[in-house]
């Protein structure tokens, strides 16, 4: 363990916040029914790992093969382009974004989910990759039929390339983080990773008394925070988990204000984000009780672990297992539930 920060605006939320993260999971499960490739992921209760780890119970999310995709990103992007298409009220919404391009920044599986979801409903992807992206991934992306442009040493310059790109072309710019005046889409794309949080609370035999949630811009441990306050209330505490060459959440809650941060490049490739969400933000300011960097170090004994019980992840999809690796310093009977966000990079 790096850092750890008690949340002082717990309960409350930052001063001047005014748009907070979705709590609307039936609106993501009643669209998501209707998608051939949506099914639920699996709850594992991880009893071996408890025992290893020193405490009562562990229960992980397993996001490794959601939809084809290999993330819980699935969840998100693809979701808002859904739902734009089921707006149009076309008859085959196969063709329904037939004259729209939708153009993001990726680290990672933001960008198969907006590839994947423009092939659906008919609409082209141009997703910017910064050069630190392995090549691997800009070959899995033209697989899902987007176009791929290289621009930028991190994901903060291929963001503002693809920003830049959506304006001067008249594209859709479908970001999975939010900033003043740009919250629409986002919003959407949080409200999806409901289904997740909705899910995971549906499969859960008893309420945890620990949700540990990995974050690079927030979007998901926002979203997940949200449904577990409106499911369980004030019992869980909610640790929020961000690598120490990121920290752009923790330094935010220190600073009681979105700030931006910098460090070197992290192992935890998806959650290297060094500014916030800003919705992302108000909601976790509101909801979680703790924030934690982990080392480079702490993500990888933690990837090794899991692999050791038949759970093959990322750095990223390992954060909050190697959270506790690190030492939270969690009560023996501590109920703990995670989440393996990605399956391994060769999977």
């Amino acid at each position: 363990m790096v850092g750890i920060l008690k949340n002082l605006w717990r309960g409350h939320g930052l001063p001047g916040a005014a748009m907070f993260p979705s709590t609307d999971a039936r609106a993501v499960a009643d669209l998501l029914q209707q998608c051939p490739a949506h099914a639920r992921t699996p709850l594992r209760d991880a009893a071996g790992l408890a025992v290893a780890l020193g405490i009562a119970a562990l229960w992980l999310k397993d996001e490794r093969a959601r939809m084809g995709l290999g993330s819980f990103k699935a969840l998100g992007a693809a979701y808002a382009i859904a739902r734009e298409a089921a707006a149009t009220n076309a008859p085959d919404l196969r063709h329904a974004l037939r004259d729209r391009v939708y153009v993001t920044a990726s680290a990672g599986n933001h960008g198969l989910s907006v590839a994947a979801g423009a092939r659906l409903f008919g609409a082209r992807a141009v997703i910017y990759l910064a050069s630190s992206v392995p090549e691997a991934f800009a070959a899995r992306l033209r697989g899902k039929g987007a176009e791929v442009v290289r621009t930028g040493v991190d994901y903060e310059a291929s963001m503002q390339a693809a920003s830049e790109a959506a304006e001067a072309e008249g594209w859709t710019l479908l970001s999975d983080s939010s900033w003043p005046g740009y919250t629409d889409l986002p919003l959407r794309v949080m409200e999806g990773y409901l289904q997740l949080a909705a899910e995971a609370a549906a499969q859960i035999d008893q309420a945890p008394s620990h949700i540990l949630l990995q974050a690079g811009v927030g979007g998901l441990a926002a979203a997940v925070a949200a449904h577990a306050r409106q499911v369980w209330g004030d019992g869980p505490q909610i640790i929020v988990v961000e690598p120490e060459a990121a920290p752009a959440l923790i330094e935010s809650i220190r600073a009681g204000r979105l700030v931006e941060t910098t460090g070197p490049p992290s192992c935890m490739g998806r959650l290297d984000c060094k500014t916030p969400s800003m919705i992302a933000l108000n909601g976790l300011a509101r909801d979680a009780d703790l924030f934690v960097t982990i080392s480079e170090a702490d993500a990888q004994r933690a990837v090794a672990l899991l692999a050791a019980h038949g759970m093959a992840t990322t750095p990223s999809g390992a954060a909050g297992v190697a959270a506790l690796l690190a030492g939270q310093g969690l009560p023996p009977e501590a109920r703990v539930m995670a989440i393996l966000s990605e399956g391994p990079e060769d999977g």
